[in-house]
């Protein structure tokens, strides 16, 4: 089954939570916080302004994203869980800088 989120709303998968700390306790499952960082799976056409336009999304699928904690609401699609916001409910666009280049 596939999904299109209307406008400005935006699909997507939770990345797994963290499983132990930096210092290497093992954190179980029950007390694990969910995760608040996902890759988007699907993207609306865009924010609808006041003149009837639509404003493109500043995320694409594939985009790894952080977001609130509570934001969007939980939807389960051929046995996967995902989460739909909206755009503004989404905090940064993380970027993997590439140790290996700048080493280089």
């Amino acid at each position: 089954m596939s999904i299109k989120p209307l406008y400005d709303r935006v699909v997507v998968k939770r990345l797994a939570a963290e499983t132990r700390t930096r210092g290497g306790i093992v954190i179980p499952d029950k007390a694990a916080e969910k995760s608040s960082q996902g890759k988007v799976h699907a993207v609306g056409d865009g924010a609808l302004l006041e003149n009837g336009t639509l404003r493109p999304l500043a995320v694409k699928v594939g985009d790894r994203v952080l977001f609130g904690e509570y934001a969007g609401s939980e939807v389960k699609l051929d046995g996967d869980e995902y989460v739909v916001i909206r755009e503004s409910d989404i905090l940064a666009i993380l970027e993997e800088s590439n140790v290996q280049e700048k080493a280089a």
